[in-house]
């Protein structure tokens, strides 16, 4: 399949400030004129349309337009016939310096009011802009040299609403958004995959497969938790725990709210306010529900005098956290505003350091391989514009993180300027099945909140000395983490996560007393089964099983059943179909229980051999 880019022209770096911006790569300037050729279009259509921005994004593109009602189905059809047109006529795409004044008589002109606002604010003397046929546009470019090199695009389905340069209160603006390749070929795939992440999107899943829902009365962003979706919480967190406890954290608790105070200390009132909830007035003092876990993680470390021979201490703990997040950017459970992170604060000394990050980084892909997880994006995330600290504490920081990264051979971006306020950071994006990458691991080193918190304990010259604090999080959240799980698997979760295991399929009435000594025996060993006894066809059952991803069935009639004391089984699975009639139920019951106990994330397609385990 090619990717053969285009010609185009050659990148333009100053803009029509005088400023300079990095050279786009071929693809970004395709798609940034394929907005642009969406503007065309759209403005030959509805001559009353105001065109706002237009980037390129990730996969494709898009362009704000106010216009006096939304845009329907039937209008973006229109807009792609429209979009072929202009490809088909090869417009050229010709980039113009014009004065300034002239460049805002001519957007007047043309009713591009919000244009005159961009050009007031953002052009020099000389604007510089690009034309299309009569469609022109203020812009930075580079463009494609016309319209006919546009060989591979599609509009979404609907437009979006957004604000008038993102901000409340604007007007609010048509987003129409687009996907462009180079080829058709990489075009069809592309929508071919996002086909396959609609089937998978869990917030769909979560309601066939009642796991959650995010109720009107409570609130948005704020989860509910169904049994199932309870049940596969309660596995990720004895899983989670176990796992610490094996690795010398203790586990703690820490209360939803704090004084007002503690983040003052802390400094998320400086720097993480926007992200707060306003305060609580309580008998006349004011609390703070809470964003963070690691200030009382902090409190419990300084609730007596530390010794070097306690450190390092591990503390780790669930703690539900409450976070300000705009209703327009919630999102099922990636993006909500109450969740649990699965945190934790080491505090060691200085020498400590390095081999702590090194044993974070091991814990870290440890959990997520137990969970399906082998595929990572790493980013070093160095320290912001906006920040506390030494030079000397950044740099010791960061080389931590560095050191650590490169001893386990682990390839890694660095991502300038990204870190927290208080230090640097690994962010680690796992790859899902359809190659997508999820934030969720992150590892923090923090010299700040020590000296903040005044924290220290006793060194071995008998001194005082300030502690080094790492803020860890593995799964990053348990509803994000819950929400990434669901559309990786598609709902069918490993055997060890499954909420029900098997289910027991009596072929007819006379068979449901077998049914309940095949499901009694099952439960006995620790399996989660169900008897489906209704009063319907054993096809229909099998379809229901499979539509609720239960990862077994078991069907039970005549022939099974002949000899209670042998009992046989008929088995399907959930994607491989028939595994076999007849078989012994023991050496099933054996399996499942063996891929439970090992948290295997693939159950095998295989039956047992006779006479073991398979």
């Amino acid at each position: 399949m090619s990717s053969t880019a285009p010609p185009v022209e050659p990148p333009d770096t100053t803009g029509p400030s005088g400023e300079t911006k990095p050279a786009d790569s071929p693809l970004e300037i395709y798609r940034h004129s394929s907005a642009h050729l969406l503007a065309a279009a759209v403005t030959e259509l509805f001559p009353e349309a105001q065109c706002g921005i237009g980037p390129p994004t990730d996969d494709g593109f898009f362009y704000d337009f106010l216009v006096p009602r939304p845009f329907t189905p039937e209008d973006l059809l229109a807009i792609e016939k429209k979009m072929a047109h202009i490809v088909k006529q090869n417009r050229p795409i010709e980039r113009r310096l014009i004065p300034k004044p002239e460049a805002l008589e001519l957007f007047a002109r043309k009713g591009q009011t919000l244009k005159c606002e961009l050009i007031r604010e953002k052009a020099g003397d000389q604007v510089q802009c690009y034309t299309m046929g009569e469609f022109i546009d203020f812009c930075l470019g580079p463009h494609l040299p016309s319209t006919g090199k546009i060989q591979a695009f599609k509009l979404k389905e609907s437009p979006s609403q957004s604000y008038w340069k993102g901000k409340e209160g604007n007007p609010e603006m048509q987003r129409i958004y687009g996907y462009a390749f180079f080829t058709r070929e990489e075009l069809d795939a592309h929508l071919r995959k996002l086909e396959e992440a609609k089937r998978r999107d869990h917030r769909r899943l979560g309601r066939e497969l009642d796991l959650f829902s995010i109720a009107e009365e409570t609130g948005a962003g704020l989860i509910l938790w169904h049994p199932k979706g309870g049940f596969i919480r309660m596995k990720m967190e004895d899983y989670w725990r176990e796992a610490h406890l094996q690795g010398c954290y203790d586990i703690v608790f820490s209360p939803h709210i704090a004084k007002l105070d503690l983040w003052k200390t802390s400094g998320h009132t400086e720097y993480y306010r926007e992200n707060m909830y306003a305060p609580i007035e309580i008998e006349d003092v004011e609390y703070q529900l809470k964003p963070m876990n690691c200030p009382f993680h902090i409190t419990i470390y300084r609730s007596h005098m530390r010794s070097y021979r306690e450190l390092p201490l591990r503390y780790a703990e669930l703690g539900t956290v409450y976070r300000f997040e705009r209703s327009g950017v919630l999102h099922g459970l990636l993006r909500v505003r109450g969740f649990t992170q699965d945190d934790a604060h080491l505090f060691c000394t200085p020498e400590q350091l390095d081999a702590e990050v090194v044993r974070v980084l091991d814990f870290v892909t440890m959990i997520l391989r137990t969970f399906g997880f082998d595929r990572y994006d790493i980013f070093l995330s160095t320290r912001p514009a906006k920040s506390a600290g030494t030079d000397e504490q950044w740099e010791t920081a960061t080389r931590a993180l560095k050191g650590a990264l490169e001893k386990r051979a682990l390839p890694y971006v660095v991502d300038p300027g990204e870190g927290v306020f208080y230090g640097p950071k690994i962010d680690i994006k796992i790859k899902d099945v359809l190659d997508r990458a999820w934030q969720c691991s992150t590892i923090q080193v923090d010299f700040n909140n020590p000296n903040r918190f005044s924290l220290e304990y006793i060194a071995e010259d008998g001194k005082a000395h300030q502690p080094v604090m790492v803020h860890r999080a593995l799964l990053g959240s348990l509803e994000r983490f819950f929400g990434v799980l669901i559309e990786h698997y598609a709902g069918a979760f490993p055997l060890w996560l499954a909420p029900v295991q098997a289910v027991v399929i009596p072929v007819a009435d006379a068979h449901h007393e077998y049914a309940g000594k095949v499901a009694d025996k099952m439960r006995a060993a620790g399996i989660r089964v169900q008897v489906d006894e209704r009063a319907e066809k054993i096809g229909y059952k099998i379809r229901e099983a499979q539509v609720q991803k239960v990862p077994y069935m078991f069907v039970v009639g005549k022939v099974e059943s002949i000899d209670p004391a042998v009992q046989l089984v008929s088995v399907r699975h959930r994607t491989a179909g028939d595994l076999g009639s007849g078989t012994p139920l023991d050496e099933w019951i054996r399996k499942i229980v063996r891929l439970t106990a090992e948290r295997a994330t693939s159950e095998g397609e295989q039956p047992p051999t006779p006479g073991g385990v398979s």
